[in-house]
C-alpha cells in the first residue's frame, strides 16, 4: 500500500488518513530493514552527486557541504553548528565552544540546540583550518540548500553523507564504539555503558583528522 500511494503520488494524504484514523506502522523486524541498508550500498554513486552539488552551490554553502561529511552530523546539527561557530567567532566566544587545543566541537555545552528528547550529539572533531574557514564564512540555511540543489534537479543526499563517515572511519580503523559517540549514540552495552573510556583525546583527534582531511578527497576523485 505504501509504494502503491507512492506511485499515485498520494502518499502524503495516505499517512494522514492512517494518523487521523489511529493506525500505526508497526516494524517486527527492524534487524531485516537494517541488513537491507548495509547491503544496499550506494555510496558509489555518491561520488558523483557530491561533484555535482559543489558546482552548483555557493561558496558557504560548498564549506557547509564539507562540514557536513567530515563531522557525520545530521544536517540540522550542522547548520546549527556551522552558524553557531560564525556567531559566537563573531562575538570572540568561539573557545566557550571550540577546544583548539583538542580540536572538539563541545556541542554538549548547547543543550537547546544537541541535546534533544531522541537525537543527540556531545561532540564532533574538526581541524582548526576547517573551523578558521567557516569562521570567515557567512550563515547557511538548509532551505536554501535544497532549493538550489532540486532548482538543479539533483537529489537531497546529505543524511547519506552521515553514512559515508561512519563506513570511512570504521573501514579505516576507527573503533565502532567511538564513532557512536561522535555522532551522538550511546551503545546499550555494558561495555559502551561502564566500560570504555577514551585513553587519549588528542590521539583520537589527530587520527580523526588525519582521516577527514581525505574523506572529501575520496568522493572528489
Amino acid at each position: 500500500m505504501v509504494n502503491l500511494s507512492k506511485y499515485l503520488r498520494c502518499y502524503q494524504e495516505y499517512k494522514a488518513k492512517l494518523r487521523n484514523n489511529g493506525v500505526k506502522w508497526l516494524n517486527t523486524d527492524d534487524t531485516f530493514n537494517s541488513f537491507l541498508r548495509i547491503v544496499n550500498n550506494n555510496h558509489n554513486s555518491l561520488h558523483s552527486w557530491y561533484k555535482a552539488a559543489n558546482g552548483l552551490l555557493r561558496e558557504n554553502e560548498r564549506l557547509f557541504l564539507k562540514y557536513t561529511l567530515v563531522t557525520g552530523l545530521r544536517k540540522g546539527e550542522a547548520v546549527n553548528s556551522f552558524n553557531l561557530i560564525i556567531e559566537l567567532s563573531q562575538q570572540n566566544r568561539l573557545s566557550e565552544y571550540y577546544n583548539s587545543d583538542t580540536e572538539i566541537l563541545e556541542h554538549f555545552k548547547y543543550a537547546d540546540l544537541f541535546l534533544r528528547a531522541t537525537k543527540k550529539v556531545y561532540i564532533s572533531i574538526v581541524n582548526k583550518d576547517l573551523v578558521s574557514a567557516i569562521e570567515r564564512s557567512s550563515n547557511v540555511s538548509y532551505s536554501a540548500n535544497r532549493k538550489r540543489l532540486t532548482r538543479n534537479n539533483q537529489k537531497l543526499r546529505f543524511k547519506e553523507l552521515r553514512s559515508y563517515y561512519a563506513t570511512y572511519l570504521r573501514q579505516h580503523g576507527i573503533l565502532a564504539e567511538y564513532i557512536d559517540l561522535l555522532q551522538g549514540r550511546i551503545p546499550k552495552s555494558v561495555f559502551a555503558r561502564h566500560y570504555l573510556k577514551v585513553e587519549d583525546v588528542k590521539e583520537l583527534a589527530n587520527k580523526v583528522n588525519a582521516l577527514t582531511a581525505s574523506m572529501e578527497n575520496s568522493l572528489l576523485s
